[in-house]
């Protein structure tokens, strides 16, 4: 319903438009009169109408000077004056003040009707195009991360097609991608049987430390660089080495930062791990080819360390570059419980490997051991472990004999096959789509009433159900989560500076102004009102 309030000194003016304008055909409002121009504003403030009818010639401030008033507040909605007046140096004065319509009176009931339908048509068009920034802007803050960090691993590992990577990079932030040169550090864990009994939460935590270790450093010694998280025990650092740096002078500098995130992972996490460096690119949309590098150099370290025999075996064959682009989209298939992808991403790959001119045992058998690890760590992040699954033969002993690319596809899709048959890897792309269900409803209606009741419903799960799930998936109950969303959202509206602190509240979800008050406190260390100030 449209709020319309009336301003008049005529008190018979006010009673006859009250009773003789078409509400229910308008699907408008009456919430509110006043008399003169001060009272008019504020019963406005209290009120919000969204259409003011207003006379120019009151007691105590005029329908003008209180217009010029509601424009200095910031007030949306529209304003239709109504006035005995009908001189010109008061319409002019109107026009200037952005009024929807200027009426001289007497006017007939039809023609306030007429006026009133038109300004609501004006209305509605405004709210539909509000509605729809609100929801672009919300869809756009709600995956903008999760975006940036994909495009970034696309972009590294070279899954993403070129021209839809450079569509990416629209804005002057962007410079930093545009303006310098690139190198990509690739990063193995190499003490990964410390972890290989962790739980599901523990791995999450470890994931999480490490990165953090990571980032520290990097912000430190070198802050114009990215993290990506790949596959399994696999990351990489994206570093922006300014134009006029000499190549072997950054990279020197970029091989100490690889010791000493070396160094601090065995100190606070007792692991270890090797960094490989890429070549230096001028162009990032060639990033792909210094991840591969990077990762063709840490193959090179693992094989100085094999026995002599195995290492010279493999060194020697023509095909030594680490297939990242295949362990990630592999990885990203086995999340998303897709087994047809997963069986065509590796069915392309075999036909690679049988187009190459010599690919000996050793590699292949290599080869093995870094898919077992890859599917092992994916299943992680869903739950399952990959042992369990085939408990029958050491996978070592499977891997021994593996020695064609033949015997490698055969081995690869039965375990594809095994890992798809369990019941646990469709229920998590199944419960995967209902925690995004429940990321994505907290995000459109969290200026509402929203419980896990409700979403139960929906999703006929129960509730206690759901909530176990979703704090397994995200590592907070949903009930946290939300408050988290309406916070960020209470703190880009005070950042606007255009609502009042009860405004916000209620569109973020809080009816009551103290207890909206005194969570953002906990949350953000301050009240609404100081961070305000800041």
């Amino acid at each position: 319903m449209w709020r319309v309030l009336i301003i008049d000194d005529d008190f018979q003016v006010l009673e006859g438009m009250k009773k003789s304008i078409p509400w229910e055909r308008l699907e408008a409002e009456w919430v509110g009169e006043a008399m003169d121009g001060e009272e008019g504003l504020r019963v406005i403030r209290e009120t919000s109408p969204d259409i003011v009818i207003t006379d120019i010639y009151m007691p105590v401030m005029n329908g003008l000077e209180m217009i010029e008033q509601l424009k200095q507040d910031g007030f949306q909605g529209e304003i239709v004056i109504l006035s005995g007046y009908s001189d010109f140096q008061y319409a002019r004065q109107a026009l200037r003040l952005q009024v929807s319509d200027y009426l001289s009176k007497p006017v007939t009931m039809e023609e306030l009707g007429e006026v009133l339908e038109r300004v609501i048509r004006e209305l509605e068009t405004k709210e539909l195009e509000k509605l729809e920034q609100e929801q672009t802007r919300n869809r756009l803050m709600m995956y903008e991360p999760f975006v940036q960090k994909e495009w970034l691993k696309s972009v590294v590992t070279g899954t993403l097609d070129r021209t839809m990577a450079e569509a990416h990079l629209l804005g002057p932030a962007d410079s930093i991608w545009l303006k310098h040169k690139h190198l990509v550090m690739g990063i193995e864990l190499t003490g990964t049987d410390g972890v290989s009994n962790l739980t599901l939460t523990d791995w999450s935590l470890f994931r999480f430390a490490l990165a953090n270790i990571i980032c520290e450093v990097l912000e430190e010694d070198w802050p114009a660089s990215e993290f990506i998280e790949l596959h399994s025990h696999h990351a990489a650092i994206v570093f922006h080495i300014p134009i006029d740096q000499p190549d072997k002078e950054a990279a020197a500098s970029i091989r100490r930062i690889g010791e000493r995130i070396a160094e601090c992972t065995r100190t606070y996490l007792k692991l270890s791990m090797r960094t490989g460096l890429g070549g230096v690119t001028a162009d990032w949309k060639e990033l792909s080819d210094s991840t591969e590098q990077a990762f063709l150099d840490l193959l090179q370290q693992t094989l100085a360390e094999e026995p002599a025999g195995r290492g010279l075996e493999a060194a020697e064959s023509p095909f030594q570059i680490r297939p990242i682009k295949f362990y990630q989209e592999l990885a990203e298939a086995i999340v998303y419980a897709k087994e047809e992808a997963t069986l065509q991403i590796v069915g392309d790959y075999l036909e690679q490997l049988r187009r190459m001119p010599s690919v000996t045992p050793a590699y292949l058998q290599y080869l093995c051991s870094e898919l077992w690890t890859i599917l092992a760590y994916s299943l992680y992040s869903t739950g399952i472990v990959l042992d369990d699954l085939f408990p029958d033969q050491p996978v070592s002993q499977q891997i021994a004999k593996v020695h064609t690319v033949e015997e490698l596809g055969a081995w690869l899709e039965h375990k594809i096959h095994g890992i798809a048959s369990h019941r646990g890897w469709n229920e998590h792309s199944k419960h995967k789509e209902a925690i995004d269900f429940m990321i994505h409803y907290a995000h459109e209606h969290y200026a509402e009433e929203i419980g896990l009741e409700d979403l139960s419903k929906q999703l006929y799960l129960s509730r206690n159900y759901l909530n176990r799930m979703f704090k397994k998936a995200t590592g907070e109950t949903f009930t946290n989560y939300l408050i988290r969303v309406r916070m960020e959202k209470a703190k880009a509206l005070l950042a606007e500076g255009k609502h009042m602190i009860y405004e916000i509240a209620e569109k973020v979800g809080y009816k009551n102004v103290a207890y909206f008050s005194s969570i953002f406190k906990k949350h953000y260390g301050s009240n609404p009102s100081e961070l305000g100030k800041k």
